[in-house]
């Protein structure tokens, strides 16, 4: 169900999404930006954090840079396995986000390892248990993952301000970096001064803000930030787009998908016999007409030989993976 929020409401979720700064009381300065008090701010953000529109304040991390292998899995379930496969897949602490589509291929989730051939022993695990086919489609070349919803604005969809795409090669993590990223797991209270509960015992607040930076600077954490729930701010068209590109075209489709005001993701990834798709995008809108238009100008370009628009028909689990630091 869609809400309606006030105007300073609305700042206030575009604000959370770009992030927390990184001192003692960061509430009271995005306060500041908004012209308001930290009183009013905490007030409104834990009103929508009760009301589910804010999911979580938390760590959004870079998972190829903490050294994990992801990939995107598909499978075509049969209705009558559905329920058990569904159970059996979420309970896989790897698996972030599983989604039913409409398509042959249902069903659809991404599984984070600690390296591929982990990543096959689990699927063939699977494989084994049900007797259906999981075929993988790990990422070949990242080309926008920035989920951020202007709430804003009427006509735009997706704040445009960063564009650039996660580093992919793994980060050495110090001790002291392993006991932060420990802290951030649960995600941060929406508190006057939230950092305090995630700090380490007997780490000097100066030394917790110094470790955070780092973290950012070397990509492992993408921000600290406000996770929305889109659906119930009006963003409820959303759809896969999985394109057949020649390789001499897939970088400058990809980059021109990057740019558009309606994806939040976008990779190339392999392709599996029966699947010829390397091009994948994850399209939003507040009605499908956005979308379309997006798809237009992009068939346009002649880049795309054929093209599959998979919608979400459920939503079977999104929760973040949670690692083990120590």
């Amino acid at each position: 169900m869609n809400v309606t929020l006030t105007d300073f409401q609305k700042r206030l979720c575009n604000q959370l999404q770009r992030g927390l700064p990184l001192c003692s009381e960061p509430y009271a300065v995005i306060a500041q930006a908004l012209g308001s008090s930290e009183a009013e701010v905490l007030k409104h953000t834990g009103e929508l954090k009760a009301a589910g529109i804010i999911r979580r304040v938390a760590a959004v991390l870079n998972q190829r840079a903490l050294g994990y292998s992801s990939t995107l899995v598909t499978a075509h379930v049969p209705a009558e396995q559905l329920p058990l496969v569904t159970e059996a897949v979420n309970a896989l602490p790897g698996v972030s986000h599983n989604y039913l589509r409409q398509h042959r291929f249902n069903m659809w989730f991404t599984l984070q390892e600690e390296s591929p051939a982990q990543v096959q022993t689990t699927l063939l695990s699977l494989q084994a248990r049900f007797g259906i086919d999981f075929h993988s489609l790990p990422v070949t070349k990242i080309f926008k993952l920035d989920v951020r919803f202007d709430v804003e604005s009427d006509d735009d969809v997706l704040l445009q301000d960063v564009e650039r795409a996660p580093r992919a090669d793994a980060v050495e993590l110090t001790e002291a970096h392993r006991q932060v990223l420990t802290g951030l797991q649960g995600g941060l209270e929406v508190t006057s001064r939230p950092f305090d509960k995630v700090r380490p015992e007997g780490m000097a607040e100066s030394d917790l803000f110094a470790l955070l930076a780092d973290l950012m600077d070397h990509d492992v954490i993408r921000r600290i930030a406000g996770v929305l729930n889109h659906h119930k701010l009006g963003f409820t068209a959303n759809v896969m787009f999985a394109g057949q590109i020649d390789p001499e075209h897939v970088v400058e489709a990809g980059r021109w998908l990057a740019h558009s005001g309606t994806v939040s993701h976008c990779y190339e990834r392999e392709v599996f016999e029966g699947w010829p798709y390397n091009l994948f995008a994850m399209l939003h809108g507040r009605t499908m007409a956005q979308i379309q238009h997006t798809l237009d100008h992009l068939s346009a370009t002649g880049h795309v030989r054929t093209f599959e628009l998979l919608p979400t028909q459920a939503e079977l689990k999104k929760q973040p993976v949670r690692h083990n630091f120590l």
